[in-house]
C-alpha cells in the first residue's frame, strides 16, 4: 500500500469509536478472549485510523493461543490437538502484517508520530512473543530488534509514556530472565529488576484505567515468575476488582488460598 493510498484511505474511515475499543478492552482483561476477538474482528480493518484496535486484536489472538499451549510439554502436539489454533496463528500473521504495513506507511511520511511508533512496536513485541514465548520457534529476530528500536524511540521522546515503559520493561525481564547468557548479549542485553522497577511504578500511577491494567497485569504475571506469592496475590486481589471475571485471576487467589489453609 503506497502512502497516497494510505492517505486517501484513512481519510475515508471513521476512528473506532471510544466505547466499542473500551468494551473489547474490557472483555480482554476479563479473560473473554472470544468475545473479544469478535469484536476486534470488526473493529481492525487495513486503515490507520483502527491501527490501535488491531495492536489489542493481536494481543488478543496472542492469548488465546497462549492460554491453550501454557504448560504443554510438546507445544506440535498440544498445537495439532486443539482445533481453533491454526486459524487462530492465520489470523495473528494477517493482522500482524497489516498492522505492520499501515504502521511503516505512516511513519515514512510521519517519522514524529511516536502513537503509531509504539503500536508498532508492541505489533513486534506480539509477534516475538508469540513465536519465541508460545511456540518455541526460534524466529522474530528482526520484529524484536524494530520494537525494541521503536519503544526506545518513543521513551526518549516522552518517558512518560506508560504503555512503552512497560512494554520495554518486558524486553529487559524477558531477555535477562529466558535467554542465554551469549544471547542476552546479542540482543542488546536485559535487567529483570529494573523490568520490574519499571512495571511496579507504572502499575501505581494515577492513568487511564486500561493502560493501569496493562502495568497491573504485567507486575502480577512478573512477581508469580519471581515467586513473590504474598504480592503476587496482593496484585491479583487489586486486578480482580476491576475484572472480576478474568478466570485466571479468580483461579491463581483460589489455589493461593487452599495453600496458605493446608
Amino acid at each position: 500500500m503506497t502512502a497516497a493510498i494510505l492517505v486517501a484511505l484513512t481519510a475515508l474511515t471513521p476512528p473506532v469509536a471510544p466505547t466499542d475499543l473500551d468494551e473489547a478492552q474490557r472483555l480482554f482483561y476479563n479473560g473473554r478472549y472470544d468475545a473479544a476477538e469478535e469484536l476486534t474482528s470488526a473493529l481492525c480493518t487495513d486503515e490507520l485510523e483502527r491501527l490501535a484496535a488491531c495492536e489489542l486484536r493481536s494481543s488478543t489472538l496472542l492469548f488465546q493461543i497462549k492460554r491453550v499451549l501454557s504448560g504443554q510439554r510438546d507445544k506440535n502436539k498440544a498445537l495439532k490437538q486443539c482445533s481453533r489454533c491454526a486459524g487462530w496463528i492465520a489470523a495473528f500473521k494477517a493482522v500482524t502484517l497489516s498492522a505492520q504495513r499501515v504502521a511503516r506507511a505512516r511513519l515514512e511520511m510521519a517519522p514524529q508520530d511516536h502513537d503509531v511508533r509504539f503500536l508498532l512496536g508492541k505489533v513486534d513485541l506480539n509477534y516475538v512473543w508469540l513465536q519465541l514465548g508460545v511456540l518455541g520457534h526460534k524466529t522474530g529476530w528482526s520484529e524484536y530488534w524494530e520494537a525494541r528500536r521503536s519503544l526506545d524511540a518513543v521513551l526518549k521522546q516522552d518517558p512518560d509514556n506508560v504503555r512503552a515503559r512497560v512494554a520495554r520493561a518486558w524486553i529487559d525481564y524477558i531477555v535477562d530472565t529466558q535467554m542465554a547468557r551469549g544471547t542476552r548479549w546479542v540482543l542488546g542485553g536485559g535487567n529483570k529488576k529494573r523490568g520490574l522497577a519499571t512495571v511496579r511504578d507504572a502499575a501505581a500511577l494515577d492513568a487511564d484505567p486500561f493502560v493501569r491494567a496493562e502495568a497491573g497485569f504485567a507486575l502480577w504475571d512478573m512477581q508469580v515468575r519471581e515467586g513473590e506469592t504474598a504480592l503476587a496475590v496482593e496484585s491479583a486481589r487489586a486486578l480482580a476488582r476491576d475484572f472480576p471475571d478474568n478466570e485466571e485471576l479468580q483461579k491463581f487467589l483460589a489455589a493461593s488460598a487452599a495453600h496458605v489453609s493446608q
